[in-house]
């Protein structure tokens, strides 16, 4: 059984491009989350390692590890995290990968405020 994490549900932003980072951090800092970031999915699985968060939002194409590979190793060893992934690569088919992988929800880039804030609040509310 889970249990829960008090205060601001916390997120980690996973993009290797800085600028991508940022802005999808301040779009949810804004909206009240707890936000912790990382450069691709070998820092992501690092923070996992130190640090619970309820949800990830990761890029599918990054160097070092990328996308989907993350969210293999979450599905197996953090299944209780939920996983959001985004992409403007490939005409959406890795965010259709994604999604038999496992992931809780998708978001093509360009990324949008109300999208993206959607995407986390229903990626929340299966947590419960």
């Amino acid at each position: 059984m889970e249990t829960a994490i008090p205060g601001p549900a916390k997120i980690l932003v996973v993009d290797d491009d800085a600028a991508v980072r940022e802005v999808v951090a301040t779009m949810l800092r804004t909206a009240g989350y707890a936000v912790s970031l990382a450069a691709n999915g070998r820092e992501a699985l690092l923070s996992l390692q130190r640090e619970q968060f309820r949800v990830i939002i990761t890029d599918l194409v990054m160097p070092e590890q990328e996308g989907i590979e993350t969210i293999k190793v979450i599905r197996r060893d953090y299944p209780e995290v939920r996983v959001i992934a985004m992409s403007g690569a490939f005409g959406g088919d890795y965010l259709r990968i994604a999604g038999y992988l496992g992931a809780h929800g998708t978001l093509a880039k360009p990324l949008q405020l109300s999208t993206v804030l959607k995407a986390v609040s229903d990626a929340l509310a299966a947590t419960n």
